[in-house]
């Protein structure tokens, strides 16, 4: 097997498995929406939050890597939402369902492009690059997530 085949199959399975980390779903699993809102004392955010958050930056990552006309966020303020509760019930489940979407075009996209090829319209940063950003950023803030619910009595491993 080629490198980039190598390559390509490792940060393939960074996207689709969980590895040393607690996956997302498993995560999300069972989480009371009742208390997705809520923020123990000395904690700076709510679950909603952070599955914002989450989704917000593989959105922008898939973004960047794959649209010519990318538009730069502003950080912290398009990367988090102002509100510790959701805006409506149906909220999280779309936050969920967007976040496991775009999972699934970096994952299309792995598979046909070349994870070390830069990419001129990216500042020339490569898709391995992006991919190992966005598994390093979400796993940091999934073991936030988990220990928050844990804090709030909630996870059941």
């Amino acid at each position: 097997m080629a490198l980039e085949e190598a390559l390509r199959e490792e940060l393939l399975n960074f996207l689709s498995k969980s590895g040393a980390h607690v996956d997302y779903g498993k995560a999300l699993k069972g989480f009371p929406l009742d208390a997705a809102g809520k923020r123990p004392k000395s904690v700076p955010y709510s679950a909603w939050q952070l599955l914002e958050h989450i989704r917000i930056a593989q959105a922008d990552i898939l973004e960047f890597v794959s649209k010519k006309n990318y538009k730069e966020k502003s950080w912290p303020a398009d990367y988090w939402p102002k509100s510790p509760a959701p805006p409506s019930e149906d909220a999280w489940d779309k936050s969920v369902s967007a976040f496991q979407k775009d999972r699934k075009k970096l994952i299309a996209l792995l598979k046909v492009g070349s994870p070390l090829e830069p990419i001129a319209f990216a500042d020339n940063k490569t898709l391995m690059r992006e991919i190992l950003l966005l598994v390093d950023h979400t796993a940091y803030h999934l073991g936030e997530l988990v220990l928050l619910r844990r804090i709030l009595g909630n996870w059941v491993a």
